[in-house]
C-alpha cells in the first residue's frame, strides 16, 4: 500500500474525452501511470504518450520534475517531446506556408520546455531556424515565430552561441539596423544579440561591428517601449562587456547633454512611471558611469607626485590671498602650515596625509578643488567663516569634505559592481552633468548650516556626519529631478527637522508594536525611572568639582558640592586644585534640602543675568542655580560639562519632587528600556540561569594583541 504522502490527486484531461480524477502514486514509474491513463481511454501505443501541465508554460512532466506535482493539478496528455519535436522539424520544412506559419508558431512556444528543446535540437531543428533566417525568403510574422522559437532554444544553453556562422549575425544586425522595420522582429533580433554579447568577448567584437551605438540610441527616441528596452538592455550588455577604450568611447556618447536630457524627458518622465526591467537598465548605466571615478577614489595621495601637490597648494592660495614670495624658506613654511590647519587639515605641516586613506582618496582633493574653482566665494566663505570662530566649535573643511565625499561614494555605490536585480537609479543623474561634484558643492554648504544648527564641537563630528548623510538619503529618497530641486529640499531639512522625523518614526514604530510590547513597557518604565533617580541621587552624595567664574571671565576658584549620604543637606565651600574628593567634613557651607525653593536654569540664572550679553551659549547650558531660604538666596552652578549638567540638574529635580527632564535621562530610559524588553522576550526555557555572575577572569599578561588604529588613520 503506498503511503499518504506519497499521494497526488490530479486530474487528466485529453481533447474529445472527458477528464480523469485520478491518485497519483509518485512511488510508481511514469511509464505505468500513462499506461494506466490510456487503457482507461483504451487508447492504443502508450510510449507514445506523455503528460503536460495546461496552465503557463506547459511543461512536460518528467521523473525529475514530477515532485512539483501538487493536489489539484490539471494535467494534458499529448503526443511525447519526441513525436512533438518530428512533427514540427517535418511542419517547419512545408511547402505550404500556412502550415509552416502555423508549426512555427506553435514551436515558439513549446520551446521553453527544456525536455521538448533537447529532443528538437537532437535533430538539429536549431540549423533549420538559423537557415531560414539566413535565407530570409519568409514573410515578417514567419520571421517572428522562427526568431521566437530560436531564442527559446538557445535559452536552455544546450548549444553555445559562438557556433553561430557571421552570415547568422550580420542578418540578425540587418533587422536591427533596417529603418523602418517590422517591430516584433526587431525586438526579438535586439534579444539574441543582447544575448550574443553577454555569452563572450569574440562575439561582442561581431556585434559591435555591425550595430553602432548611435542606432542603438535611436531605437531609444521610438514609441515602443518594448523596443526602447530590447535597445536600453543591448546597450548596457556593449558597455558591460565592453574593453575601458571601446568604454569611453561609447559612455561619452551616453552621457552627452541631449541624450540625458531625452532619457529624462521620454522615457523618465513621459510615461510617469517606467518599467521594471528599463529600470534597471539606467540604473546600470548609471553604476557604470559612476564607476568611473572608482580608480580615483581608490588611490591615495601621493606625496612625492609634484602635480597632486600642487593641487593641494592651489587649494590653499585659493582661499588665502596671501603674498609669500618675499618670506623666508621657514617663514613661508611656517605660514602654510597654519593655512592648512585653517583649511581643516589635520596633519597641517604635511596635509597630504589626510588624503592617504581610501575611500575617497584622490576623490575628496578632486571634490575639494571643484568647489574651490565652481564656487570660489562660497568656499572662501566657509574657510574664513570658520577661521574666525573659536578652535572647539569650527568646522573643519578638509576634514568634513574627506568624509562627505566617502559618504556620498557610499550612497551613490561608486565602486560597488551594478546589481543584476537593482533597479534604484537617481532620476537627478540624467538631468545633471558632473553629479557627485554638483552634489558634494551642495553638501559641503550644508554640512556648515548644520554645524551651526547644531551648534556643533570637534568632538561631534561624526555626529554632525550622521545627520548630513540622513538629510542627503531622506532627499534623494525624494527622487529629485534636477539639482536645484535636491538644493531647495536638502537645505529645507533642517537638524531641528531630522529630530521631529526621527521621534515621528520611533511613535510609529512603538504604535506598530504588539499592544503587550506596549503594555510591558509602561508597567517597566516607574521601575527604570525610579532606577535612574537613584543613580542621579548617589551621584549627587560622590560630589563634583566647579569652577567660580568672576565678572572678568577668570576661572581662578575651585569649589566643590555634595549631597549628604541621608539626602537631607547639600554641603558645599571652596577647595585648593589638588583636592580630588574632599571629606563632607571639610566643606564649611551646607543648606537644607528642606529650604530648597526652585531650580532655575541657563538665562534664568541670576548669574547669567548679571552677565547678559557676555555669556556665550557654552556657558548658558551649563549654568543652574539654587533658590533657597525664606529670604530667596540663590547658589550659582556653572556645570564641568553637559553630562554633570544633566546629572544634577535631574538630581535636584529629584529632590525638589518633580519630574526629571534632561536629555540624558530621556536617553538613558530609552537604552534601559529597550535592554529590558529584548531580555523579557528572550526564549530562555530550559536554559539555567546562574544566581550569581559569573567570576571576572584575570587581566591577560601583556596586551599585544590590541590594534593600533592611529596607523590606519595616517
Amino acid at each position: 500500500m503506498p503511503q499518504q504522502k506519497d499521494i497526488v490527486r490530479i486530474a487528466i484531461q485529453m481533447t474529445g474525452v472527458f477528464p480523469q480524477l485520478i491518485q497519483l502514486d509518485q512511488k510508481k514509474p511514469l511509464s505505468a501511470v500513462i499506461k494506466e491513463v490510456c487503457t482507461c481511454w483504451t487508447l492504443p501505443g502508450p510510449e507514445n504518450y506523455a503528460l503536460q501541465y495546461t496552465d503557463g508554460v506547459q511543461t512536460y512532466i518528467t521523473e525529475s520534475n514530477r515532485l512539483d506535482i501538487k493536489n489539484g493539478c490539471i494535467l494534458r496528455l499529448t503526443k511525447t517531446p519526441g513525436r512533438c519535436a518530428e512533427d514540427l522539424f517535418k511542419g517547419i520544412q512545408s511547402t505550404e506556408s500556412g502550415v509552416r506559419c502555423d508549426s512555427l508558431k506553435e514551436l515558439a512556444g513549446i520551446s521553453k520546455d527544456v525536455t521538448f528543446a533537447q529532443e528538437f535540437i537532437s535533430r538539429d531543428g536549431h540549423l533549420l531556424l538559423v537557415k531560414i533566417v539566413e535565407d530570409s525568403k519568409e514573410s515578417n510574422v514567419i520571421m517572428t515565430h522562427t526568431l521566437t522559437a530560436f531564442m527559446a532554444l538557445m535559452d536552455h544553453g544546450i548549444v553555445s552561441w559562438e557556433n553561430l556562422s557571421s552570415v547568422f549575425i550580420k542578418k540578425i544586425a540587418s533587422f536591427v539596423n533596417s529603418a523602418p522595420f517590422d517591430a516584433s522582429i526587431q525586438q526579438v533580433s535586439l534579444d539574441i544579440l543582447e544575448s550574443m554579447v553577454l555569452s563572450s568577448y569574440s562575439l561582442f567584437l561581431l556585434v559591435k561591428q555591425e550595430i553602432t551605438t548611435k542606432r542603438l540610441i535611436d531605437h531609444l527616441h521610438v514609441t515602443n517601449q518594448q523596443i526602447q528596452t530590447k535597445a536600453m538592455a543591448l546597450l548596457m550588455a556593449l558597455l558591460q562587456t565592453a574593453g575601458d577604450s571601446d568604454r569611453q568611447e561609447m559612455l561619452k556618447l551616453l552621457n552627452d547633454k541631449s541624450f540625458r536630457q531625452y532619457i529624462c524627458k521620454d522615457i523618465i518622465h513621459s510615461s510617469g512611471t517606467v518599467q521594471d526591467e528599463m529600470a534597471h537598465y539606467l540604473y546600470v548605466l548609471q553604476s557604470v558611469t559612476l564607476n568611473q571615478l572608482e580608480s580615483r577614489m581608490k588611490t591615495p595621495l601621493d606625496v612625492y607626485n609634484q602635480e597632486q601637490r600642487d593641487a593641494l597648494h592651489k587649494l590653499r592660495d585659493s582661499a588665502f590671498d596671501v603674498e609669500s614670495e618675499n618670506l623666508s624658506h621657514e617663514r613661508r613654511r611656517s605660514l602654510c602650515a597654519k593655512e592648512f590647519k585653517k583649511l581643516g587639515f589635520s596633519n597641517n605641516s604635511n596635509p597630504g596625509q589626510d588624503l592617504v586613506r581610501t575611500p575617497p582618496g584622490l576623490l575628496a582633493l578632486d571634490t575639494m578643488c571643484y568647489f574651490a574653482t565652481q564656487y570660489t566665494e562660497a568656499f572662501k566663505r566657509f574657510v574664513l567663516e570658520n577661521s574666525s570662530r573659536e578652535d572647539k566649535h569650527e568646522c573643519p573643511f578638509a576634514r568634513s569634505s574627506i568624509q562627505l565625499t566617502h559618504i556620498l561614494c557610499e550612497i551613490l555605490r561608486i565602486g560597488e559592481p551594478a546589481s543584476e536585480t537593482g533597479s534604484d537609479y537617481h532620476t537627478i543623474f540624467f538631468n545633471q552633468d558632473k553629479l557627485l561634484e554638483e552634489l558634494f558643492c551642495v553638501c559641503i554648504q550644508l554640512l556648515n548650516k548644520t554645524w551651526k544648527e547644531m551648534r556643533a564641537t570637534q568632538e561631534d563630528f561624526d555626529k554632525v556626519m550622521q545627520v548630513v548623510r540622513e538629510q542627503i538619503t531622506r532627499t534623494l529618497a525624494n527622487k529629485p529631478t534636477s539639482l536645484e530641486f535636491f538644493k531647495n529640499k536638502v537645505n529645507a531639512l533642517n537638524y531641528s527637522e531630522i529630530l521631529k522625523l526621527r521621534q515621528t518614526e520611533r511613535l510609529h514604530q512603538e504604535e506598530t508594536l504588539a499592544p503587550p510590547v506596549l503594555e510591558l513597557k509602561e508597567r517597566l518604565k516607574p521601575e527604570l525611572l525610579e532606577l535612574i533617580r537613584q543613580q542621579r541621587l548617589n551621584r549627587l552624595c560622590q560630589g563634583t568639582m566647579f569652577r567660580k567664574i568672576s565678572s572678568r571671565r577668570r576661572q581662578d576658584k575651585l569649589w566643590f558640592c555634595r549631597l549628604s549620604p541621608n539626602h537631607k543637606m547639600l554641603h558645599y565651600g571652596d577647595v585648593d586644585e589638588d583636592a580630588e574628593n574632599p571629606p563632607i567634613e571639610t566643606l564649611q557651607e551646607k543648606i537644607p534640602v528642606a529650604d530648597i525653593k526652585g531650580l532655575l536654569i541657563g538665562k534664568d540664572c541670576p548669574h547669567m543675568k548679571e552677565n547678559k550679553g557676555k555669556q556665550n551659549k557654552e556657558v548658558l547650558d551649563l549654568a543652574f542655580t539654587i533658590i533657597y531660604d525664606v529670604e530667596e538666596y540663590s547658589l550659582n552652578f556653572i556645570a564641568p560639562s553637559r553630562t554633570d549638567f544633566c546629572l544634577w540638574t535631574d538630581g535636584l529635580s529629584v529632590l525638589l519632587g518633580r519630574e526629571m527632564s534632561s536629555e540624558a535621562m530621556r536617553s538613558e530610559l530609552e537604552i534601559l528600556l529597550s535592554m529590558e524588553i529584548k531580555l523579557r522576550l528572550l526564549d530562555l526555557e530550559n536554559i539555567p540561569i546562574p544566581d550569581s555572575a559569573p567570576v571576572v577572569p584575570k587581566p591577560p599578561s601583556n596586551y599585544n594583541f590590541c590594534y593600533d588604529f592611529s596607523q590606519t588613520e595616517q
